[in-house]
């Protein structure tokens, strides 16, 4: 990764952002996944003024983030092809900070649903920090850039939950929270003092004047995206629907008496470290010998080590599975990133992945809801399985419906 920047003394401007957007993007990921852990734990441990169950609270307060997002992401994202990319990100960051902040003083599980309806609304950093690197990247360096995205956030999944574990086991769980709004502020702060964006705002027609629906409907019109989207969807299901039931099932795979959250944390951590670590090189590879062909190969793997994770008896039989899980998604998140950019036309980044990050953020809205279900249903071990089929699915999707590259 770090090859790229020693092959030129000079660094040009789409480098610098993408650096800066990197770091920025590995720090909001530590904040954002260091209350990953214990949610289902803390949600518990607050009062609650109705009659919904703790089950249904926690599920809550997973999807209604997702439920928002998927709401409002596409506006942001037609906003910013107007606008600009760069205050799209300072607006995500720095209102993410202070929710998250306030997140810390909830008395009740009713006041935490709203104040994470709220922050749905508000955020949607992944989806702003890819639109204002796909704005500036060459096409031909997308898998790379993109894969530089997901080191980012990778490391910073990593990281979060081991320090969120560990500081709610030390200090309980409010502490996590403000861990989280430091990160997001000091993010955003990076954005606002590093990034530069020559963006000039366009001129639009009558018909781009009368709303954003055209915008949309011309990226959806766009050969392989619509296929493109739905395997961004169930990636997005596979990879959250077991999330919420994690450290029940961990808890029934550790000793008693070992530290849940934290173990909890370390095998997030660990998936999300792998993840990391291929997604590089994956992307890379995926700009010499197209980003179809790794998408299909990680959604088949991913499935097969998502069906072994359902299947262990010790918490370190987990722990390799999810390592080796998080091998594949490296090859699946920047892969679908890069190929909605070549799908694509210059000038519509914000749109394609406001739509991107609404879809993602619909499979986070329905996944916990249905992870709890089917975990209540069928027991945590189907959860599982059901992720696993969803990988196997969309690997035969990628594989009949992807838009093979045209031989030259």
């Amino acid at each position: 990764m770090f090859s790229e920047l020693s092959k030129s003394a000079v660094i040009s401007p789409w480098q610098k952002n993408l650096w800066i957007i990197f770091v920025a993007q590995m720090t909001t990921m530590i904040g954002f996944s260091s209350v990953f852990p214990f949610l289902p734990f803390y949600v518990e441990s607050l009062d609650t003024v109705s009659s919904l169950r703790t089950e249904l609270l926690v599920g809550l307060v997973f999807s209604v983030a997702a439920f928002t997002m998927m709401i409002a992401s596409p506006v942001w994202g037609a906003i910013s092809d107007r606008f600009g990319r760069k205050v799209m990100v300072e607006r995500a960051m720095f209102g993410g900070a202070v929710l998250f902040t306030a997140m810390a003083f909830v008395r009740t599980a009713e006041e935490l649903v709203i104040l994470r309806a709220v922050q749905g609304l508000v955020t949607g950093t992944v989806g702003a920090a890819n639109a204002l690197v796909a704005a500036s990247v060459p096409k031909k360096r997308i898998g790379y850039a993109m894969g530089v995205l997901q080191v980012g956030m990778g490391v910073g999944i990593a990281i979060g939950p081991v320090i969120g574990g560990l500081a709610a086991d030390m200090f309980g769980y409010r502490s996590a929270f403000f861990i989280t709004g430091a990160m997001l502020f000091i993010s955003g702060l990076a954005v606002f003092l590093g990034v530069t964006e020559n963006f000039e705002k366009p001129v639009l027609s009558k018909k781009e004047r009368s709303g954003f629906i055209s915008e949309w409907g011309h990226v959806l019109r766009a050969r392989g995206v619509i296929t493109a989207f739905c395997l961004r969807f169930s990636n997005q299901l596979g990879r959250i629907i077991f999330i919420p039931v994690l450290p029940l099932f961990v808890q029934n795979l550790v000793e008693e008496g070992a530290k849940v959250n934290s173990f909890t944390g370390l095998v997030v951590g660990v998936t999300s470290l792998t993840m990391t670590t291929s997604s590089i090189y994956l992307g890379r590879l995926g700009d010499r010998i197209g980003h179809r062909k790794i998408v299909i190969g990680a959604s088949f793997s991913c499935g097969l080590f998502l069906a072994l994770s359902g299947l262990v008896s010790t918490g370190w039989q987990l722990l390799v599975f999810q390592a080796l899980f998080g091998v594949s998604l490296g090859g699946i998140v920047p892969g679908i990133s890069a190929l909605l950019s070549n799908y694509t036309s210059t000038g519509e980044e914000g749109a394609v992945y406001g739509l991107d990050n609404s879809i993602a953020s619909g499979a986070r809205t329905i996944a916990p809801m249905l992870g709890v279900g089917i975990a209540m249903w069928l027991g945590l071990r189907s959860v599982f399985g059901l992720g696993a089929l969803l990988y196997l699915f969309a690997a035969c999707l990628a594989f009949a419906k992807l838009p093979r590259p045209e031989k030259k």
